[in-house]
């Protein structure tokens, strides 16, 4: 009886172990140490050869990825390109406990577009980790009028024409232009995003996406000197939700009519939103000249505004500076726009402006349970041909 009983026992224990084995199998992860590789911790050492080769590695397997960036400061000094041709692998985890650092002198990275960019990749993660792109130096260049620095600078981290896309907990410092852009993504996930830039620090979107759909940003804070998520033609999809922005341009759709021929921009959902000191909040803005583009199906949702310059704005004679304004007429047509439950305090008597086409007038805007002020006294708004209506209670004298 004793046999029978341990034989039993003995193949229960085998069928666990080759259950076990079975399930390492088929979940194996490759794990890749970009030290392995030649990287340097130190910050002074450039490592961009390493990290090329890492993810050369990386994609030849079709297993599951890891590369590991272990506790350091790794110089990248050029732009790096990593490309998904070749990729056999649909999941590449870069894991960072470090923080990626360009170099000092920014002409080195002024004349590229970006500094780390994924082109028609599938399935990459990039988990925790900093880059400080130092640009201060470029943006000090640029505000002190100097012919001699770079005329662009470049995006810290871009994915162009990929998918299965997740950024999570990675912080993005002192980008000489933009900080994150998405364009031509699906399937998008950013979480617990952090980016960092002087507010008067030029040209720093924090998040940009466009000719994407499917986007998520969630759990986000952007202080930079430019819009804190600018949205592009061709965005569809998009959801960000619990962004806090300040300082910055705020979140703003456009600008568009670039170009006559252009994709629209649909299906914007904005949801809890805290605007602190910004130099507007909820925006849409396009050039005013002809164009296919559109806006339809745009939602901001429970926001607040903490002195915020222009809270509520649709600018379809959009002209930064009034330098080479076009001084047409905008062909973006915007409609089915929802504002509601919009609170706080506005930093001018002016805090909802409504100017749109005369030739493609907006049309759908919905106020519900607005509620702004201006030094403890109700806003005014001004409108332009703008058509739509107020829902539950606006503090505001509105001209809808």
């Amino acid at each position: 009886m004793a046999e029978v009983t341990t034989s039993c026992f003995s193949r229960v224990a085998l069928l666990i172990l080759y259950i076990l084995h079975q399930s390492c199998v088929s979940e194996s992860t490759l794990i890749f140490n970009v030290l392995s590789f030649g990287a340097k911790p130190n910050g002074v050492i450039d490592s961009t050869q390493a990290f090329l080769d890492v993810w050369t590695a990386a994609c030849a397997s079709s297993d599951s990825t890891t590369i590991r960036v272990p506790k350091g400061r790794y110089l990248l000094r050029n732009a790096m390109v990593f490309k998904g041709d070749n990729c056999k692998s649909t999941d590449i985890t870069f894991r960072i406990d470090g923080t990626l650092i360009a170099s000092s002198d920014y002409q080195i990275l002024g004349q590229a577009s970006n500094w780390l960019s994924f082109e028609g990749v599938t399935g990459v993660s990039i988990i925790g980790g900093a880059l400080d792109a130092k640009g201060t130096a470029l943006w000090a260049c640029k505000l002190a009028g100097s012919t001699d620095c770079p005329s662009g600078g470049a995006t810290s981290l871009s994915f162009t024409n990929s998918k299965n896309i997740n950024i999570n907990g990675l912080m993005s410092l002192n980008s000489q232009m933009f900080h994150i852009v998405i364009n031509g993504c699906q399937d998008v996930r950013i979480q617990g995003v952090k980016v960092s830039a002087a507010g008067n620090s030029p040209n720093t979107d924090g998040i940009h996406v466009q000719l994407s759909r499917n986007v998520a940003i969630f759990n986000t804070s952007i202080k930079t000197g430019d819009d804190c998520v600018s949205i592009g033609p061709g965005t569809k999809n998009l959801w960000i939700e619990q962004i806090t922005c300040g300082p910055g341009h705020g979140i703003s759709i456009g600008s568009l009519a670039k170009d006559l021929e252009e994709e629209g921009v649909q299906n914007v959902t904005v949801k809890n939103a805290i605007f602190k000191g910004t130099q507007n909040g909820l925006r849409i803005k396009s050039w005013a000249r002809p164009s296919n583009g559109f806006v339809e199906g745009v939602q901001f949702l429970d926001v607040l505004m903490f002195n915020v310059q222009n809270p509520i704005v649709i600018d379809q004679n959009y002209c930064p500076h009034s330098i080479n304004c076009p001084a047409q007429v905008s062909g973006v047509k915007i409609s089915d726009v929802v504002y509601q439950n919009i609170q706080g305090t506005s930093a001018s008597a002016v805090a909802i402006k409504f100017d749109c086409s005369a030739t493609n007038p907006c049309s759908g805007i919905r106020l519900e349970n607005v509620s702004l002020t201006f030094r403890n006294q109700k806003v005014q708004s001004h409108c332009a041909n703008a058509n739509g209506k107020i829902v539950g209670t606006a503090q505001a004298n509105s001209c809808l």
